[in-house]
């Protein structure tokens, strides 16, 4: 699934994405859950073999080019968190009048653009 078939979450898959009370907390469809965790299951089986190819002694070339895979990997979930952030919690915040959120995010934006 790629950014552009993401689904925009409804109110109620939104609603929990306020920062009421102690804990913040993000609700995901069941649907977007699966495929995140599908994602994350399948970049650490890649980071297993990434520990059996060096144990291995694979050339060091191979080895970095499935690190660069993982990247790769774990910036698509990252994009996919990060839209889903925006068309949800970071929308309702400013609805709320929050507008603290907007550093927030450029904060984490840089972080991610490292």
């Amino acid at each position: 699934m790629n950014v552009e078939q993401m689904e925009t979450p409804t109110a109620a898959e939104s609603a929990c994405c306020s920062t009421g009370g102690t804990e913040r907390k993000s609700h995901h469809s069941d649907k977007e859950k699966n495929t995140l965790i599908s994602r994350l299951n399948r970049i650490e089986g890649q980071v297993r073999g990434i520990k059996g190819m060096i144990e291995k002694d694979v050339y060091c070339d191979d080895v970095l080019n499935q690190i660069a895979s993982v990247q790769s990997a774990l910036n698509g979930v990252g994009k996919l968190l990060l839209e889903h952030h925006m068309k949800s919690c970071v929308i309702e915040r400013i609805q709320e009048g929050d507008e603290e959120v907007l550093t927030e995010l450029l904060t984490t934006m840089n972080k991610l653009m490292k």
